[in-house]
């Protein structure tokens, strides 16, 4: 089939996260099955799927057992959505339709309601000729089957019709019944599940999975999503492999000069680079000096700050002499506070892909891991999302800037997230005491992208910024967490020589 003729056998759902995922959208003609409990979402999925088709100048057809349309309306009024297009079909229970004393009769069967439900909804159909439908819910059919013969029976029917009129078709399982019902499974031509989960701290969050898609290859595994005004907002898992660009790996200075020797020159482009240090020891405004590089450069930068409140970065880098407001003023600095305890890490891999790809950013600052990972403790795969983020960026030729805080201040410091093997370079920042003086030292404890120094620095944060002095020979137990110096003629910052 040439790629035309399958462009044009299929869907899109409106929702552009979601059509990715399935390779394009729905296969036209088809039945699919979106399940879920109640509250992840369905509804609002379907009447986007509609409206996309009103869109498009289709003919659409919502048939409701479980909502009224007055209901329905609403939630998607308060969407902003208007559903003229749409057409609502309002099922009421056929026994609604009888009097009181059938009701009561004991001729009055299941059967009858069945069958009832389901000439009503093919009479629907007759009169409006819709090419999108969506069936809401299947517990109803399924209460009105009593057994699973039964369903799978009426819903064979519901599919077999629909396909033989020539309509795509949704069918809305709430999962209500008392024990898993996989009847539908094998008759639809695909399956997307819609989960909700709720940590023990935080907004909920919501993910969904495409179980099956007969001829079709989608993108499996778990996709976070979350419903906003405006429907559902879709994250793909991110797959850094299929993201491959061309760019030259030319060297990127920080502007300080000490610190780009202590580098060896610099950084390569596309590479990322790891902070660690305890709290207090100038992991955020080392990353800044690299992203007020990049802009003098020419290049956009964008910061992600978990844990500091952003009018206090602001004020404090502004004494600093790095006027950050009117970088975010001309653009070239993009800002943003992120409170991860109301994010998925599928949704913060899309914000920061967004920056990349739409803003075109070339500097990340992540700070800090540490916020990172303690707002969402009950996430485990945190590690293997960073390490696509990470993989992605490089091959975007962006530069990568993770900030972790190791605890304690002195001694055999933990870090409460290992991300070493993960980035290409690896800076290390500690406390020493010299002269009567507490003072702060950097070293280079790993670079893939090439050769640098081996040695250890002292830098020093003042009204100027950051300093970084000549090489220091003359320390001991760095990497113990405690060093000590021992020089005698070797100057420090500030002294004579």
């Amino acid at each position: 089939m040439s790629k035309t003729a399958t462009e044009a056998a299929q869907v899109s759902t409106g929702i552009q996260g979601l059509d990715a995922i399935l390779a394009g959208g729905l296969a036209t003609n088809r039945v699919f099955l979106f399940e879920g409990s109640p509250g992840t979402g369905k509804t609002t999925a379907a009447l986007s799927f509609l409206i996309e088709g009103a869109a498009r100048g289709e003919t659409t057809l919502y048939v409701t057992l479980s909502e009224t349309e007055a209901e329905l309306r609403e939630g998607a009024a308060n969407h902003g959505w208007d559903l003229n297009g749409v057409e609502i079909f309002e099922l009421t229970p056929p026994e609604a339709l009888l009097d009181e004393q059938q009701q009561q009769s004991l001729l009055y069967s299941s059967d009858l309601e069945l069958g009832e439900t389901t000439r009503l909804i093919f009479q629907a159909f007759e009169r409006i000729r819709p090419s999108r439908v969506v069936i809401d819910s299947l517990s109803e059919i399924r209460l009105l089957a009593q057994g699973s013969l039964r369903y799978r029976r009426q819903v064979l029917a519901l599919k077999h019709y629909f396909a033989k009129h020539g309509a795509t078709v949704l069918l809305l399982d709430d999962l209500t019944a008392d024990s898993p019902d996989k009847t539908v499974h094998s008759v639809a031509h695909g399956v997307v599940r819609l989960e909700e989960l709720a940590p023990e701290y935080g907004a909920e969050r919501r993910r969904l999975r495409i179980i099956k898609y007969r001829g079709r290859k989608f993108r499996g595994g778990y996709h976070d999503f979350t419903i906003k005004t405006g429907g559902l907002e879709v994250y793909p898992r991110l797959v850094s492999a299929e993201h491959k660009t061309e760019f030259n790996r030319d060297q990127l200075r920080s502007g300080i000069e000490g610190l780009d020797g202590l580098l060896g020159g610099g950084l390569e482009r596309g590479s990322s680079c790891l902070i660690l240090g305890p709290a207090g020891t100038g992991k955020s405004l080392l990353t800044l000096c690299f992203a007020m590089s990049a802009i003098r450069r020419g290049e956009r930068a964008a910061l992600f700050i978990f844990d500091e409140e952003l009018g206090l970065l602001l004020d404090r880098t502004q004494a600093l002499g790095m006027d950050l407001r009117r970088l975010i003023d001309d653009g070239s600095l993009l800002i943003e506070q992120i409170d991860a305890a109301e994010l998925s890490p599928g949704e913060f891999s899309a914000r920061v892909r967004k920056c990349v790809e739409v803003h075109d950013v070339r500097t990340i600052v992540i700070d800090s891991l540490n916020g990172y990972q303690s707002a969402m403790p009950e996430e485990h795969y945190l590690l293997l999302h960073m390490h696509e983020l990470l993989q992605f960026l490089n091959r975007q030729g962006a530069n990568t800037f993770l900030t972790v805080a190791q605890h304690g201040l002195v001694g055999d410091m933990k870090s409460p997230v290992d991300v070493t093997y993960l980035a290409d370079t690896v800076l290390l920042l500690r406390y020493f005491e010299a002269r009567g003086s507490v003072r702060r030292a950097v070293s280079v404890i790993k670079k893939r992208g090439g050769l640098h120094e081996k040695t250890i620095r002292e830098y020093q944060i003042g009204e100027n910024g950051l300093t970084v002095g000549p090489p220091l020979t003359d320390f001991q137990g760095i990497l113990r967490g405690v060093p000590d110096f021992v020089g005698e003629r070797t100057p420090l910052i500030g002294e004579s020589k």
